[in-house]
């Protein structure tokens, strides 16, 4: 006799398992599709049948209850079919018209924002900042919840010259997407990390402590029993800080964040892009940031003006120069802004698209 199947938590079950009949039945057939509005669009497959997506932004960092609200809102529309998206924002697949409708009506009811589909900004992508992260630099939710408040409408309903991702990492070990997307927020350590050697000898692993620093900036002091730090190799990642805490790389008085811009994923037109430097350094403003949020804003607006049609942050930018980017932008040029990387042409050259 067949012993039933055993599961477990090693992998992903199979994605299948959660497709919409509709999807199944039409895999790999789909025709075409159109968005309907800022945050609906219809898919349909050669057979003619359809299926609707309702997106909707999530906080990310979501409560039982929410997750509760959400599912029990598939349920009653969805057949509990739902989704989330890379950007964490959340898609209703609906398999039938007459509750497509009722549905946008009672996630608007419950306040939920309805857009991110088609040329428009999406959900912001983050790490988890002040709120789990024990190296962050900044409040990744608070800054993500402050950017989106403002830019709402670009979510909604305004229309752009190309979609926009966003993303926020709040520290330089980046577990978001801040290096390949449109306008991104990177939080920055500024100082050499403090060290309490007293509390090294009793609870840091020498080896595994030097080992930890990707520029080789810590040697072990043999004398002391404790690390010493050169300065000047020091990148202020933290990575110290993760196996050895009593080397604090926090600052609360330097501790900030930097703008990058130009990144994309998708090879459509032109090679995927990294992000580049835009504005070296905010200090942390919480609860709202302001600077910050005017800065992205700036940024976005002026890409709205000035790009073609299809064209991404990145694409506009190398279509310009950056000259003239920093010109419109009224970005101030910094020294920060040369790169010096000691093989700087070599990345200069290199694209981020695999090649066969």
């Amino acid at each position: 006799m067949a012993l039933p199947q055993r599961q477990t938590d090693i992998g992903p079950p199979k994605f299948d398992k959660f497709l919409p009949p509709v999807i199944k039945e039409n895999y790999g057939q789909w025709k075409y599709h159109e968005e309907l509005s800022g945050g609906t669009m219809v898919h349909v497959a050669e057979s003619g049948a359809k299926i609707w997506t309702v997106r909707c932004a999530s906080p990310r960092l979501l409560s039982t209850e929410t997750i509760r609200e959400i599912s029990d809102l598939a349920d009653e529309f969805c057949g509990g079919y739902l989704r989330f998206t890379t950007r964490h924002n959340v898609e209703f697949l609906v398999s039938d018209e007459s509750r497509l409708q009722p549905l946008v009506d009672k996630l608007t009811t419950m306040k939920y924002m309805i857009g991110g589909i088609g040329d428009r900004v999406s959900n912001i992508v983050h790490t988890q900042g002040w709120v789990h992260c024990h190296s962050a630099c900044t409040d990744a939710s608070g800054l993500v919840k402050a950017i989106m408040d403002d830019l709402a409408d670009y979510f909604t309903h305004k229309v752009l010259p190309n979609k926009v991702r966003l993303a926020v990492a709040c520290c330089v070990n980046m577990c978001g997407a801040v290096h390949c997307s449109d306008i991104a927020v990177v939080a920055v350590h500024r100082k050499v990390p403090k060290i309490d050697h007293a509390n090294v000898t009793k609870m840091c692993e020498i080896p595994t402590t030097v080992g930890s620093c990707p520029t080789s900036a810590i040697r072990p002091n043999p004398k002391d029993k404790t690390i010493t730090i050169n300065e000047e190799k020091c990148m202020y990642c933290g990575n110290c800080f993760t196996v050895c805490p009593p080397i604090d790389i926090h600052d609360p008085e330097e501790d900030g964040v930097a703008i990058v811009v130009g990144g994309k994923v998708g090879s459509l037109r032109t090679d995927p892009k990294f992000s580049k430097l835009a504005i070296p350094f905010f200090y942390n403003e919480p609860p709202r940031w302001p600077k910050v949020v005017d800065a992205i804003r700036n940024i976005l607006e002026t890409y709205e003006k000035h790009a073609k049609k299809h064209e991404r942050v990145g694409e506009w930018v190398e279509r310009i120069g950056w000259e003239r980017f920093f010109s419109l932008t009224g970005i101030e040029f910094t020294f920060q802004h040369i790169d010096d990387f000691t093989f700087m042409r070599d990345t200069m050259r290199t694209s981020a698209a695999f090649k066969y």
